[in-house]
């Protein structure tokens, strides 16, 4: 697990803003802040793996140097050491809206 104190917020405040924006109108939406990239079912249960910062956030930035949606960044990207980019999905399908069998 990545030390907490090398998680950052992206120096891009813009993009920050964006991000800070969707998690806003997700918890006007469904009463929780789930992710702005991700399609959420609008059901707690189902979407507590994505509610920010989601479950995935340690692994990808230790891993790619950003979470999925780069909200979150590591002392690398804050630094200019390295730059965030898309990275794979770790959500599994079955929790996937869309992709999932119950989601219709």
């Amino acid at each position: 697990m990545i030390d907490p104190s090398k998680i950052h917020l992206n120096p891009d405040k813009i993009l920050v803003g964006e991000l800070v924006a969707g998690l806003k109108k997700n918890q006007e939406r469904y009463g929780y802040g789930s992710c702005p990239c991700r399609l959420a079912f609008g059901v707690k249960e189902k979407d507590a793996d994505i509610v920010c910062p989601c479950v995935y956030r340690d692994a990808d930035v230790e891993e790619f140097g950003n979470c999925y949606c780069a909200l979150y960044v590591s002392e690398d990207v804050v630094n200019g050491v390295k730059k965030t980019r898309p990275i794979p999905e770790r959500r599994p399908k079955n929790l996937q809206k869309g992709l999932a069998e119950d989601s219709v």
